[in-house]
């Protein structure tokens, strides 16, 4: 695992945030069991005190369990895991909102803006498809 660290944000939340990417990704799956503490610390090279504090927010979180002398697992959740990728959705396009709203753009002029990306990534997504023979659809 690698993470590039941002000054500005304590590590364990960083950490935190990258798991939970992880997890509403795919690329951990309900059930998987997460790295120790000594792996996870090894691998970033950083601390073991902030990966306990970090598997200690993200149990409190509910995202992830541990069992007894077996490690720590993604939570087998669907709602919750879906919950956090809601929460994650909802900061992005907060983020992205209040940035083009700086940029001068009026909220209708966003919807417009993101209505035709939308469109023209389907167009693409089609185009693309077609030349490796199968057909997109949504």
């Amino acid at each position: 695992m690698s993470i590039e660290f941002d000054n500005n944000l304590p590590i364990y939340l960083q950490i935190m945030n990258h798991i939970k990417r992880q997890i509403v990704s795919g690329i951990l799956q309900p059930g998987d069991k997460i790295p120790s503490v000594r792996e996870l610390a090894a691998d970033l090279q950083i601390n073991p005190n902030t990966i306990q504090r970090t598997f200690q927010e993200l149990e409190r979180e509910e995202v992830v369990e541990t069992r007894r002398g077996l490690g720590r697992y993604v939570t087998s959740e669907e709602s919750k895991i879906m919950a956090i990728k809601k929460e994650m959705a909802g900061e992005l396009l907060h983020q992205f909102i209040h940035g083009m709203q700086e940029l001068g753009f009026k909220n209708q002029d966003i919807v417009s803006i993101v209505s035709e990306a939308v469109a023209e990534d389907q167009k693409q997504g089609v185009k693309e498809g077609a030349k490796g023979g199968n057909t997109a659809q949504s």
